[in-house]
């Protein structure tokens, strides 16, 4: 083997090494990490990743200064040599130059506007910031990216991440799969076992430790103060507006004024990095909107934000975006629905149905009516109002909730039972734990509750509502029930479409029933399951729901495929922070929701980023005959979808609609005395329920304006697209495009002897039988990917890939993979021929040139001194590999500007070389490598200048280099670290004009004709 480096002369073991800096040690090149010190060196293999990092005591173990050793003239590579090199090399690099610090180790790929937020957060110097973007456009991506940044700046020590149980495990699975954070889970289910694994004193949390925490655990009394005092310097809050509460809020009041307390006391700490992460920052109520902004900065409690001093206050700490505001930066990558196609589907209730929909009406209406005081009429309205609601869902919730005790029963006021049959049997805007809210509410009037009259049912009452439960049980099946049987040809037609949808039930019980009634329908007389169809609800924990979902969509432990034609059965316990975008790309509401934002909840489960669907679909079933579903339909649901389409946002409904509701519900239902009581009527222009109703649309409609205009107002403005667009270029420049890395890994893979094929519905993506690849690739793949991986190998033109497949972005494990092996092999010229693709070396006769023209591949090291918020300037380390090329001799070269030298790679040989001729041309321009050596460097000098710009433009302005906005921090340094590594020279050669005859070596041998 040709070893790489060759060892400077000089040895000292109290030595100091500059970080960047290379060295041999154990028969083998090392580069010197941060964290190194003259009595132990922090040393990454040369070309090696971040597993490979040792620690070496240079007392004890021989240690040199060491050269990077220049390419043989010998190994002599074909057309695609340069540019496998080369894209192996960046691929590879963990510690990248360019503005970022992190976006070189984590695994996704941001999109442009995704930095906004991260830019502005490197502009402050405690980082406050309230991150509003619509549902779907990636907050988490968004809240990961600074977070990520922070930590590797060193200007957060650990993490701790605020969120619902429901949403921990997948945090943490986002924390750790995209950006590479391992965080602990404190849990009510953690918690003892982290309690016994601390040291006796001590606490659960330490600073500088990354953890996700369910907000409602750690704000109780017990736990809050050592969590306060023990927290780590960033928090990020998920769903914040669930967090502040306004005095005017009745339900889930004091949960939210804990919540509010624990984050003003971290907020206190005016050292602490904050996130806010929600899409509903204002609900139309100023005073939580103004307190959630005071977490950010006090002043923006009181601020007047119609003064253009608050507003520029306000655009410092708040990014809000819509779908329309970003569509553009799309448009490039797709993975963003361009569209959402949604349909409303009617059915005629079955007589039986509606003779029972009758009498459960009547029902109602006798026993309020018979109730003696306010106290008990409220609790049989919100009983007979459950039936109700349950009855339109299902004939099993029917059921279920005849069988239910009623919860309003444990009210003592009239004013507690319409907070509890409020937050049981409606879909209230203060209900933000809907994973707890699809059990059936009850409507049994049970001996033993506050009503006096419920252990004094008569026999016929009993008998009434015994035959009821026996009626409804009766018209299970698609038979009788027709919402059933129209949900079976509507998911079918989905099926047949190609899509696979999410059924959204409102109760467990429907959603139990619904599932096993579409299991038979879609795989009656099949010998074989051609459909899966599983259903996750509340009565799962949210690891059994993960679970249930991921054998839905996933692999099994016997490596078998997950099915492709699948459908998903689930209650609003799913509705939010549960990303299916990959599985699943149509939507249908079973129940309606009596409240409009759970609808576009679940509708943004699937049409979001990383859905690889261009048009996503959302159905909308409803009883054209069953008046409670048009009330829901006309005061709400439509209303919102014209608000919706007219605004471009989707606005929270009032909160007087909860009274419009009841009002238009005691019309149909007190005051309908026929069984076909027209609702027509109901919203009569002249009516007080028409005049509600039009009061209520007036409001929202004002809402949804000022809304608007305050989105237009406030939009973010501190980050221009110009700044954008110039940090991605610098971070591509360094880490290479998403083009770049597709075009490597399928062209590595096949001149390693893999076959590739097309992939059915992506044409850039492909699959790969891997079973010819050398050995070393084969296991990785194993590991990676899992031994019983689907075959053959799936790549995805996408920035995400499901389990068991690639996403070709440079930061797949699989893709990474690749890179290190071609890297690798193209440095050890003892492995078999064909397992090298990329060589240090080639001659290649071509058209792109008129002249001789030397192309060399050369890789920088730098030593960034990056200051800190706490004075300490800290030493990290960055490379870069660049292109350089020159016109003619080595001795009098002309240098090409950076573009055309880039434009080489893709250069095609018209003609065969003699190899010794090329081995000739090789050994000239090597020997005078040291001649270019000045030239070289001055290029490693002027791209540590533009390093340090980069940095300082991302950071604002640093008062000791541009004035006096930005943080005040100096030391900022970019050095760079030894020679430059020559790791390829290329030499093209224009085709010669010949007499019309050809020939070749006398042996026959010639390098860089056709491509291998």
């Amino acid at each position: 083997m040709t070893p790489p480096t060759t060892a400077a002369p000089a040895r000292d073991a109290s030595r100091e090494y500059a970080v960047g800096s290379l060295v041999h040690a154990r028969g083998r090149e090392w580069v010197v990490l941060p964290g190194s010190e003259p009595e132990l060196l922090v040393l990454r293999p040369l070309g090696g990743t971040d597993d490979d990092i040792a620690g070496v005591l240079p007392a004890l173990e021989v240690v040199e200064p060491a050269r990077f050793a220049p390419p043989s003239p010998s190994d002599l590579g074909d057309q695609g040599a340069a540019a496998l090199l080369r894209s192996a090399l960046r691929i590879g690099f963990r510690s990248s130059a360019g503005p970022f610090r992190s976006l070189a180790g984590i695994s996704v790929e941001p999109r442009p506007y995704q930095l906004v937020p991260l830019l502005m957060a490197l502009r402050q110097e405690t980082v406050r910031l309230l991150i509003a973007d619509d549902v779907g456009i990636g907050k988490t991506v968004e809240s990961g990216l600074i977070a990520a940044e922070l930590l590797a700046q060193g200007d957060a020590r650990g993490l701790v991440v605020l969120c619902s149980p429901a949403l921990a495990e997948q945090w943490r699975a986002e924390l750790r799969g995209k950006f590479g954070i391992d965080a602990e889970l404190v849990l009510a289910s953690t918690i003892g076992r982290l309690e016994r694994s601390r040291l006796y004193g001590h606490s659960v949390f330490r600073p500088d430790r990354n953890y996700v925490v369910s907000t409602d655990f750690i704000k109780s009394p017990r736990h809050r103060d050592d969590f306060i005092k023990n927290c780590p310097d960033l928090v990020i809050v998920d769903e914040a507006h669930t967090c502040v509460a306004d005095t005017a809020n009745n339900g889930g009041r004091q949960q939210r004024q804990q919540r509010y307390a624990l984050l003003r006391a971290l907020a206190d700490d005016p050292n602490r990095h904050l996130l806010l992460v929600t899409a509903t920052p204002h609900s139309g109520k100023e005073e939580p909107f103004r307190n959630l902004l005071g977490l950010l900065d006090k002043k923006l409690e009181s601020i007047s934000l119609d003064r253009q001093a608050g507003r520029d206050l306000l655009a410092q700490h708040f990014v809000q975006r819509r779908r329309a505001d970003i569509r553009d930066d799309f448009r490039d990558d797709a993975n963003f629905p361009s569209d959402r196609l949604t349909q409303e589907v009617d059915y005629i209730l079955h007589p039986d149905y509606r003779r029972l929909l009758n009498e459960v009406l009547s029902y109602a209406r006798e026993t309020v009516r018979s109730a003696d005081g306010a106290l008990q009429q409220r609790i049989r309205w919100w009983s007979a109002l459950a039936l109700l609601r349950a009855l339109g869902s299902s004939p099993a919730a029917v059921r279920k909730t005849l069988h239910t005790r009623a919860g309003v029963q444990d009210a003592d006021s009239v004013t507690e039972a319409d907070v509890i049959g409020s937050r049981t049997v409606t879909d209230t805007a203060d209900d933000e734990s809907a994973e707890s809210a699809d059990a059936v509410p009850g409507a049994l009037l049970a001996a033993g509750g506050t009503d006096p009259d419920a252990e004094a049912l008569d026999e016929e009452d009993k008998a009434r509502l015994l035959a009821m439960a026996e009626a409804a049980e009766a018209l299970a099946g698609p038979a009788k029930d027709r919402k059933l049987k129209q949900l079976i040809d509507t998911v079918k037609e989905l099926l047949d479409e190609g899509h696979n949808p999410i059924v959204f039930c409102r109760f467990i019980s429907t959603a139990e029933y619904v599932k096993n009634h579409l299991d038979k329908a879609l795989n009656k007389n099949r010998k074989t399951k051609a459909y899966a169809v599983e259903a996750v609800t509340g009565e799962l924990s949210p690891d059994q729901r993960v679970a249930r979902i991921a054998a839905l969509t996933e692999e099994d432990e016997n490596g078998e495929a997950p099915p492709e034609r699948r459908v998903l059965v689930a209650t609003d316990c799913l509705s939010e922070g549960v990303n299916l975008q990959e599985s699943f790309d149509a939507v249908i509401h079973y129940d309606l929701a009596w409240n409009p934002t759970r609808h576009e909840q679940r509708e943004g489960r699937v049409d979001r980023f990383g859905q690889r669907r261009d048009i996503v679909k959302a159905v909308t079933l409803y009883g054209a005959d069953n008046a409670i579903d048009g009330i829901v339909l006309d005061v709400l649901l439509r209303k919102h979808a014209r608000i919706r389409k007219a605004t471009g946002i989707s606005v929270p409904v009032p909160d007087s609609s909860e009274n419009v509701m009841q009002a238009v519900l005691e019309g149909l239902i007190l005051r309908g005395e026929r069984p076909e009581y027209e609702q027509e009527s109901l919203f009569a222009v002249e009516s007080a329920v028409g005049k509600q109703t039009a009061e209520l649309h007036q409001a929202w409609q004002s809402a949804a304006e000022r809304e608007k205009a305050s989105r237009s107002r406030y939009a973010q403005n501190a980050v221009k697209r110009d700044e954008v667009a110039q940090e991605v270029a610098e971070v591509r420049a360094s880490l290479g495009t998403g083009e770049e890395v597709r075009r490597f890994t399928r062209h590595a893979l096949k001149a390693l002897r893999g076959v590739d094929g097309p992939l059915r519905g992506e044409p850039d993506g492909f699959t790969l039988h891997s079973e010819a690849l050398p050995a070393p690739l084969r296991d990785a793949f194993s590991t990676l990917l899992g031994p019983r991986h689907p075959r053959p190998v799936v790549f995805h033109n996408t920035p995400t890939a499901p389990r068991g497949e690639v996403a070709l972005t440079r930061t797949d494990p699989v893709v990474a993979a690749v890179a290190r092996f071609v890297l690798d092999a193209a440095l050890d010229d003892q492995m078999p021929e064909w397992q090298r693709p990329a060589r240090r070396c080639g001659v290649v006769r071509t058209t792109a040139v008129t002249k001789r023209t030397t192309l060399l591949l050369v890789r920088y090291r730098f030593q960034l001194s990056l200051p800190g918020r706490d004075g300490v300037v800290r030493q990290q380390l960055a490379e870069d590999a660049r292109l350089l090329a020159f016109r003619g001799s080595a001795t009098n070269p002309d240098w090409l500007p950076e573009d055309e030298a880039i434009a080489l790679l893709e250069a095609r040989a018209a003609q065969n070389t003699d190899r010794a001729f090329a081995q000739d041309r090789i050994e000239g321009i090597l020997g005078s490598l040291e001649s270019l050596m000045p030239v070289l460097e001055e290029r490693g000098e002027q791209l540590a200048s533009r390093l340090l710009e980069s940095h300082r433009r991302v950071r604002g302005a640093f008062r000791d280099v541009r004035g006096a906005s930005g943080p005040a921090r100096r030391g900022l340094r970019v050095d760079v670290q030894g020679r430059p590594d020559v790791l390829g020279v290329y030499h093209y050669l224009p085709v010669p004009v010949l007499d019309g005859t050809h020939s070749t070596a006398a042996n026959g041998t010639t390098t860089n004709g056709e491509a291998r």
